[in-house]
């Protein structure tokens, strides 16, 4: 997984849902970048003009879920339309709501394609926050994250990644919904992938503290706890099997232990 790579551009994923405003804006900054091949936006069962105003802007490939299924599912589709345009290439995920910072995230690509991160994550300035959140959720993902592996990200919810391809495909299936960001981290880690956060200049849609906010946090916040809590889980049951599998072979050790030679050099268990 860690072996550089082959100094060619990546594949931009956005996915996106109800982004007629901000969607336009943010494909054409990503073409900006020259080490992007392709963008690909996933139109996740929008109710506005999404996904129109996203072929307005050209030279972009449109997927578009009838019915709304999730960021994680809007990714893995995005995804798998990347390996058909550019197999092996890199996947840059993108949000949607980036607009004209999006052309700012070529150092985030740079890491990757010189094979020095498997995974590469934006570390975003301080935004222009009305309101603003409690942290709950933030500090969640991240002391989740840092029990699960002991690293300890700035940013652990940041949209903004740019992986291998080796990289992706080892954290499939995705953590569903908006416990996407933690699950990648923790599974990239605990597959030997290098993981590193890149300062990047952008700015994106602040959540604010009305009641739709909330709620949307009140979701985040499940999302990130059944995602962290699914890896504990298998981390429990991987931690099951190996001392199972240690106490077999302590079993077999302390028979052949006891064992003693007969004469033409075969073993009598005593």
């Amino acid at each position: 997984m860690n072996a550089p790579l082959p100094a060619r551009g990546v594949v931009a994923v956005v996915p996106a849902k109800d982004e007629e405003a901000r969607v336009g804006t943010t494909v054409a900054a990503l073409r900006q970048l020259p080490r992007v091949e392709h963008v690909v936006v996933v139109d996740d069962g929008s109710q506005d003009q999404t996904a129109a105003v996203a072929e307005w802007t050209g030279q972009v490939e449109v997927v578009r879920h009838p019915r709304n299924r999730g960021k994680a599912a809007a990714m893995t589709t995005g995804a798998a339309r990347a390996a058909e345009l550019a197999p092996g290439a890199p996947v840059l995920f993108v949000d949607a709501d980036l607009e004209s910072s999006a052309a700012n995230l070529g150092p985030l690509v740079d890491v990757v394609l010189a094979g020095e991160a498997d995974m590469a994550i934006a570390v975003l300035p301080p935004q222009d926050r009305p309101g603003g959140g409690f942290g709950i959720v933030v500090r969640t993902a991240r002391e989740g994250i840092a029990r699960l592996t002991g690293w300890s990200p700035q940013q652990p919810l940041s949209g903004q990644r740019c992986l291998t391809r080796a990289a992706l495909d080892a954290a499939m299936p995705l953590a569903s919904g908006w416990g996407v960001e933690v699950g990648l981290t923790v599974d990239v880690l605990r597959a030997g992938g290098r993981v590193v956060e890149v300062p990047c200049e952008l700015r994106h849609r602040v959540t604010g503290r009305d009641l739709a906010s909330q709620v949307h946090r009140a979701r985040q916040l499940a999302d990130v706890s059944r995602a962290l809590l699914q890896r504990s889980a298998a981390a429990g049951r991987v931690a099951g099997r190996a001392k199972q599998a240690g106490t077999r072979v302590a079993g077999r050790a302390g028979r052949l232990s006891r064992a003693v030679p007969r004469r033409g050099g075969t073993w009598h268990e005593l």
